[in-house]
């Protein structure tokens, strides 16, 4: 079902335009006299105050206005004195004047650097040795940047609980700007939050799946389970194996229904469990427990599609040929799945709710976001820029909308990835360098029961926990 790409603010603007220039016709002199060219935007806005005396009190566009954000911070007047504010990331995070929305951030930012009397520069560092130099440059008081992106897994606690970084939960409060769960909940140390970010979009991640292939399998559309709300791992196993089919009766499958074996993290995250929890090791958690039950029973049982010696790329390889229903993915993958896939039409549905799970969620084990290093001065009047730069009237509807309703073309599947995404979760496991994440995951996948696992390994977690929260 084809998606219309205007948002509503456009659509009430080009209604409001059309009723003056129809105003302005009917008021022109004899009725057969030449109809007046259709007015500017410009001579439109003109127009209003003089057409106000006969319109209707309650226009659509009133309806549309929005009130005022209580939570914005009043002006602020300083100067910076010429100075030169340095933003790290490991790509050039300057801003393209590529949208609407980001147009008006550009002239935001004009405007601020006039006023308050600073420049900015957008710093990249190569993603292979970010971490070594950004860190090594903080722990020696020399930061690289005053803004600076760091990953969580590497940030919290380590870098935190030496007091490298600043706060800044206090100046986050303008929940139309700031993403309110990345400081309040993923960013967060001993109750402070110490990342931000203006992107209020989420990792979006699911379940891709090849809806022409289901069709010729003659399969039940998978959105019926979620609109039933009977998509959960039973149903997921069910129509996994359910794909697994020889039809060319030469003794070997040729369709397949799942392109991967070993999916622990997604299913962690659907039973909104995890590994570790701050400072201690979960593995003996119930919601842990039947989440690698789950993990295992995949890998033991043969659900998936078979290795064929190919490297971590190879399930999104199989998927891509066209012969496997569904593969664990995330969106950012979705633009190059279509661009090999033309003949295919690709859905999208959350992974599958855990028994213990409230909700869909999407998730993430290597969350980052930017941050104020503690030798950087006045955190305060670059939360200011960095919220005032972003303070903008978007044209879009929600996160991603752009993204969504250019690559995904049926409504449900757009809807699918928004409410993943309102549900992210982030696992932090990856905090600990000495963990031993992937023994762990491959005597899961070996067959080694659950129990003898999770008793072999908790002093091990523990341990690489321990490494970490008190170092």
């Amino acid at each position: 079902m084809n998606r219309s790409k205007m948002s509503r603010k456009m659509v009430v603007l080009l209604g409001f335009i059309l009723m003056f220039a129809l105003l302005a016709s009917g008021c022109s002199s004899g009725g057969g006299a030449q109809a007046q060219p259709e007015a500017s935007t410009k001579q439109a806005e003109a127009a209003a105050p003089a057409e106000d005396k006969t319109a209707e009190p309650a226009t659509e566009a009133a309806e549309e206005a929005e009130p005022a954000n209580a939570n914005s911070t009043p002006e602020m007047d300083f100067d910076m004195g010429g100075r030169k504010i340095k933003v790290v990331a490991w790509w050039d995070m300057q801003i393209e004047d590529n949208n609407p929305d980001n147009i008006q951030r550009i002239e935001n930012l004009e405007k601020l650097k006039k006023k308050h009397n600073f420049d900015i520069e957008y710093i990249s560092i190569d993603f292979g040795e970010y971490q070594e130099k950004v860190v090594a440059s903080l722990m020696a008081g020399e930061p690289l940047g005053d803004i600076v992106r760091l990953g969580k897994d590497y940030a919290i606690p380590a870098l935190t609980k030496q007091d490298l970084l600043w706060p800044v939960d206090e100046y986050t409060h303008n929940d139309k700007v700031f993403n309110q769960k990345t400081t309040n909940e993923y960013m967060q140390y001993n109750g402070r939050g110490y990342g931000f970010t203006e992107d209020q979009s989420s990792f979006i991640s699911g379940i891709f799946y090849n809806r022409t292939l289901m069709q010729e399998l003659g399969m039940k559309p998978l959105q019926e389970y979620v609109d039933e709300d009977n998509w959960n791992w039973d149903t997921f196993v069910k129509v996994a194996k359910e794909a697994n089919k020889d039809r060319n009766n030469d003794g070997k499958l040729d369709t397949w229904g799942l392109a991967q074996t070993s999916l622990v993290e997604p299913i962690l995250y659907s039973n909104e469990a995890s590994l570790t929890k701050e400072d201690k090791q979960n593995l003996e958690d119930p919601k842990t427990k039947a989440a690698l039950n789950f993990a295992s029973k995949l890998a033991t049982d043969k659900v998936g599609r078979p290795s064929e010696g190919g490297d971590w790329t190879e399930p999104s390889t199989f998927f891509r040929q066209g012969n496997t229903l569904m593969y664990s993915g995330a969106m950012y993958e979705i633009e190059g799945i279509k661009t090999d896939m033309p003949d295919y039409d690709i859905g999208f549905v959350p992974f599958p709710k855990g028994p213990d799970a409230s909700a869909y969620h999407s998730g993430e084990s290597r969350y980052q976001a930017l941050t104020i290093p503690k030798a950087v001065k006045n955190p305060e009047q670059l939360m200011y820029i960095w919220e005032k730069i972003n303070e903008i009237d978007s044209i879009y509807d929600y996160p991603e909308q752009s993204t969504l309703e250019t690559n995904l073309s049926d409504e449900a599947d757009i809807e699918n990835a928004r409410e993943v995404a309102k549900g992210m979760l982030v696992l932090d496991h990856n905090t600990f360098p000495s963990l031993p994440y992937w023994d762990f995951v491959g005597e899961l996948n070996d067959g080694v029961s659950v129990s003898t696992v999770i008793e072999k390994y908790k002093a091990t977690f523990q341990s690489a926990i321990d490494e970490v929260y008190k170092k």
